[in-house]
């Protein structure tokens, strides 16, 4: 018998049946130890040195204290401050408009005074942006936003270096809360600005202590869940001071969602999953920034792509970028890798989860942990086995089961990395958002939400063009006076966001 003839004799449909109808071997635990160790598990993907063998005894029942006898953080293990210095410093030559506004602005401490409380991921690119704080002058209290995303040896080598963080992988929902309360509610020590991320810190600061809001200068929100719920307080006139929407800004639209999405989609699903790109058939809802970057670098690896959208203007540059426009009942039965991008809550719904193909993938992209409706799945009749580091089969009774990544949390920060040099300009941008409304005069901002102004976007790019020795083009007098602009900027006016919507 040849080996043609014996390959002929396998039907390629029954081997594929057989796939997708295998017998699956479930590990029935209960659906308690499933959620307590997928909330537990302190292994990081991201390339941490946090090991998933270490002692398992909570952050929070731990006394810890850095070489100068400070106990004034909570973290994971402060004997990895080492490995996160060295994290930080490789950071560090990536972001070189941080560098050089940490370089340039330092010697007239322009947020002396400043006491910021901040709720963001706590990752090497971050710890850069709060020594640059520390550095112009500002005091800083910090908690994690996500309960995936830190990295435990940063945390350490901030804590080491005197911050006070409280953050670690793997936090409880209840940890994720209890944090944020140790970094605002601490005696003889009242915040004046906010950064925040995703709204959670600004949230908590309303329902617990509003009172601190007569103190407090300015927020300043970079995501776009945290800027709609700053939206709907001042839409309630609730909003007592001035917020700055970062998110906005052509400097963190244009470049982190957008270029920060395109390459770290990648990353993320191949470190969790190892899946190849090529020809697999994959959905993307909401074509906004963050869609547009996930799209574009998958359908370069040689993906199918659909995009599903509400916005038309969005779905027709979906269209016109190559992709084909679907509602997501209509390829929900067929695609290999489902993918969130929207900000809004409940697009991936359980009916759709049933119907989905044995193996496909779910992910989220956007910021918020609401697209993907994780809840549902949390049911009697499903079997969630943990597989990895924020890799989880849910098991239908069928022997069917889809990998939900990260639990239905941003999937980038959670599970792989991020480019550095877009943070860089991310941070910054948050960075000159807490200077200008830290040193306002009264008055120049209401209780409302900003943009940053043009001329600040521009200086954050101007900063960032050196690393490619980029050279800018200067208007001559004439050409200045025709086009009706100062030779120095601002180029655009206030309400220009892009080329594209």
């Amino acid at each position: 018998l040849s080996l043609w003839s014996f390959l002929s004799l396998i039907q390629f449909a029954d081997q594929k049946q057989e796939f997708n109808k295998r017998p699956t071997k479930i590990s029935r635990r209960s659906l308690s130890r499933s959620i307590s160790q997928s909330s537990t598990d302190s292994y990081s993907s991201a390339a941490s040195y946090t090991d998933s063998s270490d002692d398992e005894t909570s952050p929070r029942d731990k006394q810890q204290k850095n070489s100068k006898g400070n106990a004034d953080f909570c973290i994971k293990n402060i004997k990895q401050a080492d490995f996160g210095r060295r994290e930080i410093e490789i950071a560090e030559q990536e972001m070189p408009a941080l560098m050089a506004l940490r370089k340039r602005a330092q010697g007239e401490k322009p947020l002396a005074g400043a006491k910021i409380v901040g709720c963001t991921h706590i990752t090497a690119q971050t710890a850069v942006l709060m020594e640059t704080l520390s550095a112009l002058g500002a005091q800083c209290r910090w908690a994690a936003c996500n309960i995936y995303s830190t990295q435990n040896e940063v945390a350490a080598a901030l804590a080491e270096g005197g911050f006070s963080v409280f953050a670690w992988k793997g936090e409880s929902e209840d940890d994720f809360w209890w944090c944020i309360d140790r970094c605002v509610n601490v005696e003889g020590w009242q915040p004046n600005m906010i950064l925040d991320d995703g709204g959670d810190l600004t949230h908590w600061i309303y329902k617990k202590y509003p009172n601190m809001f007569k103190k407090i200068k300015g927020i300043v929100e970079e995501s776009v869940t945290g800027v709609h719920r700053l939206y709907q307080l001042s839409k309630a006139g609730k909003l007592c001071v001035p917020a700055m929407n970062v998110n906005d800004s052509v400097t963190k639209q244009k470049f982190d969602n957008l270029y920060c999405c395109r390459e770290s989609i990648l990353d993320g699903l191949k470190r969790t999953t190892d899946v190849m790109f090529g020809g697999k058939q994959v959905v993307v809802c909401g074509y906004g920034e963050v869609g547009k970057g996930c799209s574009a670098a998958l359908k370069a690896m040689g993906s199918i792509v659909y995009v599903t959208e509400i916005d038309p203007i969005c779905a027709l540059q979906a269209c016109m970028d190559g992709f084909r426009l679907v509602k997501l009942n209509e390829v929900i039965r067929q695609v290999d890798i489902v993918i969130t991008c929207t900000g809004n809550k409940n697009v991936v719904v359980r009916e759709y989860m049933d119907r989905m193909k044995n193996g496909c993938i779910v992910c989220n992209m956007g910021h918020s942990n609401t697209e993907i409706d994780v809840a549902s799945l949390r049911t009697p009749e499903l079997t969630w086995e943990r597989v990895r580091s924020q890799v989880d089969h849910v098991i239908w009774p069928d022997g069917k089961r889809i990998v939900l990544l990260a639990e239905g949390r941003l999937l980038n920060l959670s599970c792989s990395t991020v480019p550095t040099f877009v943070l860089s300009i991310t941070a910054t941008t948050q960075a000159l958002a807490l200077i200008e409304l830290y040193n306002a005069p009264e008055g120049r901002y209401k209780q409302d939400v900003y943009l940053l102004p043009k001329k600040m976007d521009e200086y954050v790019a101007s900063l960032h063009l050196p690393t490619f020795d980029a050279h800018l083009t200067e208007l001559s007098d004439e050409q200045a006076k025709y086009l009706g602009l100062n030779k120095n900027g601002p180029f655009k006016p206030n309400y220009y966001r892009s080329a594209a919507a």
